[in-house]
Order: C-alpha cells, then sequence, then structure tokens
C-alpha cells in the first residue's frame, strides 16, 4: 500500500464543465493535483422542430448543486478558495434582472435565427465571429422580440447565468463567451453595430475577463454546501477553451488538436487571426490568442468503417513509420470549410485495399495530413507554426496514429496529460488565486 501523504494545505479550487449532458467538476490542491471528481448526467436537450434545440436551465443548476455537493462529500474539511465554470459556448437564454429566465435557452447548435442571422450579415464585420444563425448575437435577437415586454430582459450565455446564480448577482460574462454575441475582444468593448441590433428592454451583460472575481459564493448556498463564505466565484470561459488550459498551452506555437468526431486545431498567438472563410476566429487569452479552426474530417470517418474496438485492434498492426502509399482526404459528405474553403470537395478514399489494416492506416494518415495542412494555414493567416502539440479526444489515445502525425508534421505530439475541461477552469481558479 503506498503511503498516503499528508496536504501541506487543506485549501482546493474547483473547477466546473457544464454540457449538454451532464456537469463534471474536479477539485485540485495548491500543487495542481486533481483530488476528486463528481459528475451530474442532464437529459438531452429537446427539439421541438428541425434544427431547433432548447434546454431547462433549472436542469443545469440541479446539475451543478449536485456536482458540488458530491465534490463536497468527497473531501470534508477541504476548504474550497475559488470556482471557476466553464460551458458550451453560443448556448443562450434572457432573463429578468434576477436571473429568472424568460424561458428555455437555445443552445449552442440551435439554427433556427436565419432571419435574424440575415440581418445581423448586414450589419457585422465580414469576419465577425457573431455571424450565423447559431451564433448567440442572432438568438439574442431571435429571443428579443418575443419575451414579455412589461420589463427589461438581461442575455446570458449557460456560464453566465450559473455563476449568477452562484453568486446571487447574474449580469457578468467573459471575452470568451461573449465572441459570438459580437464582443469586440480586441478593443475590449460591445461595437455601435451590436448594441444598434439590440431588441427594446434587452441588455449586454458586464463583460471581464475569464478567471476574474466575481464575488462570494452567495450565503445561502455556502451554508447549503458547509463552505466559507470567503469562497470566490470567478468569470468563466467556454469549453473549448478551458480544454487547451487543461492540455497544457501556455505560450504562441502551442498547439492542441481534437481528435474527436471532427479535427480540431487550436494554436496560441501573439496576435488575433480572423479569417471567416475558413471558420478561423481567436479568443483573447490572456496576452496571447488562441486561434482555432475546425475540419469536418475526423473519427466520425473512420467509426464509418471501423468500431472502436476494430480501430484499436488494427492499429497495433500498423507501422506508423512507413506511409501507406494511399492518398486519402477522409468525409463523411461532401464539403469542407478548412484548411480548405471548398463546399463541394468530394471525400477522397480511393483506392481501397483488400485488408481493413491498410484502410485505417490510409484513413490515419488522411487525417494526420490534413491536420498539417492546417497549422499550416493557420501561419500563413498569421498564426505562428506549432512548436509541439497536445492531442485531447479519443482519437489521442491512439499511439500508433500518434505516430503518424508526428512523423507527418515534423514535430513533438503527444497525448495530453489532463484532458478534461473541468480541470482546465479548475487550473483558471488556482491560476488567478491572488487576484
Amino acid at each position: 500500500m503506498t503511503p498516503i501523504t499528508r496536504p501541506t494545505s487543506d485549501r482546493i479550487w474547483i473547477g466546473i464543465d457544464l454540457g449538454t449532458s451532464g456537469c463534471r467538476a474536479v477539485a485540485i490542491d495548491e500543487a495542481g493535483r486533481e483530488l476528486a471528481s463528481a459528475r451530474t448526467p442532464l437529459a438531452e436537450p429537446l427539439s421541438p422542430a428541425p434544427g431547433q434545440y432548447v434546454q431547462d436551465p433549472e436542469l443545469w443548476w440541479k446539475a451543478v448543486l449536485d456536482t458540488l455537493t458530491e465534490i463536497g462529500t468527497m473531501l470534508p474539511g477541504r476548504e474550497p478558495v475559488s470556482i471557476c465554470l466553464d460551458a458550451t459556448s453560443g448556448t443562450l437564454l434572457l432573463a429578468r434582472a434576477d436571473g429568472k429566465p424568460w424561458g428555455p435557452a437555445l443552445m449552442y447548435n440551435d439554427r433556427r435565427a436565419v432571419a435574424e442571422a440575415a440581418v445581423i450579415d448586414r450589419a457585422a464585420p465580414t469576419e465577425s465571429p457573431a455571424r450565423g444563425p447559431s451564433a448567440s448575437l442572432a438568438k439574442l435577437v431571435h429571443l428579443g422580440v418575443r419575451y414579455p415586454h412589461d420589463s427589461a430582459a438581461l442575455a446570458l450565455h449557460q456560464a453566465d447565468w450559473i455563476i449568477g446564480r452562484l453568486t446571487g448577482h447574474p449580469g457578468v460574462t467573459d471575452w470568451n463567451n461573449a465572441l459570438k454575441l459580437g464582443y469586440d475582444a480586441e478593443r475590449l468593448c460591445w461595437p455601435d453595430w451590436v448594441t444598434a441590433l439590440l431588441p427594446a428592454g434587452v441588455r449586454l451583460p458586464q463583460v471581464v475577463a475569464p478567471g476574474d472575481p466575481i464575488g462570494p459564493l452567495e450565503a445561502t448556498l455556502a451554508n447549503r454546501l458547509g463552505w466559507p463564505s470567503t469562497v470566490q466565484v470567478l468569470a468563466g470561459t467556454t469549453d473549448s477553451t478551458a480544454a487547451v488550459i487543461a492540455a497544457g498551452a501556455e505560450k504562441p506555437g502551442d498547439a492542441v488538436t481534437c481528435l474527436g468526431s471532427t479535427l480540431v486545431l487550436k494554436i496560441l498567438s501573439a496576435r488575433p487571426v480572423t479569417a471567416s472563410a475558413y471558420g478561423i476566429y481567436s479568443h483573447r487569452f490572456g496576452e496571447a490568442w488562441l486561434v482555432g479552426g475546425a475540419s469536418n474530417s475526423g473519427g466520425a470517418v473512420l467509426r464509418r468503417y471501423f468500431s472502436d474496438a476494430e480501430i484499436v485492434s488494427l492499429s497495433l498492426d500498423i507501422d506508423p513509420d512507413r506511409p501507406s502509399g494511399l492518398d486519402y482526404y477522409p468525409l463523411t459528405g461532401p464539403g469542407e470549410r478548412f484548411p480548405r474553403y471548398d463546399p463541394d470537395l468530394t471525400p477522397r478514399l480511393s483506392p481501397r485495399p483488400r485488408e481493413p489494416r491498410d484502410f485505417l492506416h490510409g484513413l490515419l494518415e488522411g487525417i494526420a495530413r490534413i491536420e498539417a495542412e492546417g497549422y499550416a494555414r493557420l501561419a500563413e493567416l498569421g498564426a505562428p507554426l506549432p512548436r509541439r502539440i497536445a492531442s485531447i479526444g479519443g482519437g489521442a489515445a491512439n499511439p500508433t496514429w500518434t505516430a503518424i502525425r508526428s512523423r507527418l508534421l515534423g514535430i513533438p505530439v503527444s497525448s495530453a496529460a489532463h484532458q478534461d475541461a473541468a480541470y482546465g477552469a479548475a487550473l483558471l481558479a488556482l491560476h488567478r488565486r491572488d487576484q
């Protein structure tokens, strides 16, 4: 049995990751070591019509309370210093001044606000991330003409609303969540074209840096959890940004590749990069910028032909140092946005070898070449070339694929030690502890 080392401090920092299907929390100590984690599932969002996805914010609140309660039970006697929360980008609701929702939230993938997006397109700069029906600004305009106008309404993202409940003071958001609401993260202000689009009675939240202190934990809630009233609640961030923090990105040139259903690239840059044609935009990341783009390629293509178990088994027989000899551009269907902008790009998946192992080899290489092309595209547009890449997502656990990617990219590639967005939120809380 390994002896248990008594901690030098009883203090802990808590990160919460609130998604569409669950809430996860992680508690860490002052050295960044994970001490405990808890998760509470959420019912899937409702879809009242094609392209429409809604969720009751009260479900989020219950999941957060249950998860924090479990963390407290797992770490009796440990004193939380601060709490930071990340959530899905683009999920938005309107609330009363006291934070009570006017109705369900429109989820990040809700695309009903097509007419509103067309109005925004005529007013917004070409490169604005607030363009499009799934952006939170289109959702705000859509909801703003539908709520009862006998009192004011406050626009809040998923993270904003929970932070308001934790502190009892709604009305604050952060640079990252505010980006798709039209916030100018370079000048740190709401542009005039955004305020001109606001429906009557709708108010924008105050914007602060991710991790900035918002206020102490609401007294009744602190008493319920058995925690001191000195616990600070910090401004949150988006789930993807929290995942990058968890992966250890710190300096320009540090890159994070997410190998999930799609292929998502993120790299820290000294300057912002925006290219709407490629779906590229930048989150402010301290004094740097987090530049990202997403390909339609990724794990969804692999799962079209192989089960997860088959991918693991066949990968063991692939020599990552030997080229497959195949030139694939793996997509699930026509169309690509990044690193190439071509709505009609046809998947290239032939010739298909007789051996499944060789076919998988070609697919893994094809996605790795798209990754290399993606980082080259970001560099062409002004981001740095990556100096190292940390991998997250399901594909990060495949050592054969990691070796293939490292060969084709020509730089070190590794699986991130921490891949949980909640851990990234906890690190953000820890790093802001003296502010």
